[in-house]
């Protein structure tokens, strides 16, 4: 998720880079004011990275923010943005199948496509009549399949579940509400087979901004609500409070003159940001109807104050949401799948899933 705010600023290519695309195979020098033990120089301080964090963190934290500096501005043809992300996600997805054995495929569920991932050991007997939907991150603009592979792998993998990651209809060729109008077609395509207590809808950045959209809509149709469902990264709230302002800080770059905003997307080109199909947080009442919540962020996560005030507007409209926040981690931490902190994330995801699906 990343956004212009007003329309002519850009927000800068090392956090933009953070987004499902690092790889310390890109890496070569962190940008200036980062050192190699991960602390940030200001001009008013030297900010040391956490030391709850793990050793591989550290050592990897710079190498991403270098590799994230190499991202193409939002003002480049969205072919070469697209063309950059998948390079990236395709070899980390690579990286994660040597760690997690999956299968995958390409099919197309009431017209829309998706990539199925499946479990190279088999699906467990407790998730026969289970499935999970991902909803890939990449500011609306990008992330399909290698993405959606790089957030479908290590669920389906450890899970032991199916996973159907959606690939829905992006920006700027379209707008809202086109991914959710997909997501529904998938979901619908899925009661067919599975009660909707054991279908999960998951993503991340874009992807979990996705899926509080799609519960809104899904609620407005009168459809069975999920299970459950994870928003990580992102979640029901516009972005906004601290961290649009601090992470950046802490990521070695300078804070932005206002808050970054998800509707300064050409995906929500028009779209009304009081419609709470487009932030369900508009709404107590549509929230007191969402299913269980998982919510994931990072202590340099730009989104994290998004997330948090998502959590606290879900519990007070009576949800059960549970959020997990990892200090000293960065915005979609857990797409990188050799860091401990990642594969904390896994379990936890796979873990509440599991909970909370019905059987």
């Amino acid at each position: 998720m990343h956004a212009t705010p007003h329309g002519n600023r850009r927000l800068s290519a090392a956090l933009l880079g953070t987004a499902l695309c690092c790889t310390g195979a890109l890496a070569q020098h962190a940008p200036p004011g980062v050192q190699t033990d991960g602390s940030v120089t200001t001009s008013v301080a030297t900010i040391p990275y956490s030391t709850y964090a793990s050793p591989q963190a550290r050592a990897f934290f710079p190498q991403m923010l270098a590799a994230g500096s190499k991202a193409p501005p939002l003002s480049a043809p969205i072919a070469q943005s697209r063309d950059f992300y998948d390079r990236l996600n395709s070899a980390r997805a690579a990286r994660m199948e040597k760690l997690y054995p999956v299968t995958t495929h390409r099919e197309t569920v009431a017209g829309v496509g998706t990539d199925v991932v499946l479990p190279a050991q088999g699906i467990a007997v407790a998730n026969r009549h289970r499935v999970l939907i991902n909803l890939h991150g990449g500011a609306f603009l990008w992330g399909a399949h290698s993405g959606a592979l790089v957030e479908s792998i290590p669920i389906a993998s450890l899970g032991r579940i199916k996973v159907i990651s959606v690939d829905y209809r992006q920006g700027p060729e379209h707008v809202f509400p086109a991914a959710s109008e997909d997501v529904e077609a998938v979901y619908r395509a899925l009661l067919k087979h599975y009660p909707a207590k054991n279908i999960g809808i998951y993503g991340c950045s874009a992807g979990g901004v996705l899926t509080g959209e799609a519960v809104a809509r899904i609620i407005a149709k009168k459809l069975p609500v999920p299970g459950a469902i994870g928003t990580f990264c992102g979640s029901v709230s516009e972005l906004a409070g601290d961290s649009t302002y601090i992470a950046p800080i802490l990521n070695g770059e300078p804070s932005p003159a206002g808050p970054l905003k998800l509707a300064d997307l050409p995906y929500f080109k028009d779209a009304r940001t009081s419609d709470p199909l487009v932030f369900p947080a508009n709404s107590p009442a549509l929230l007191a109807k969402f299913p269980p919540t998982l919510l994931i962020t990072g202590t340099r996560d730009f989104t994290m104050s998004s997330v948090l005030h998502s959590q606290a507007l879900l519990t007070a409209a009576g949800v059960d949401a549970e959020l997990h926040v990892w200090d000293g981690m960065w915005h979609s931490f857990f797409s990188d799948p050799d860091m401990p902190e990642s594969r904390e994330a896994y379990a936890v995801m796979v873990s509440f899933f599991d909970r909370k699906l019905g059987h």
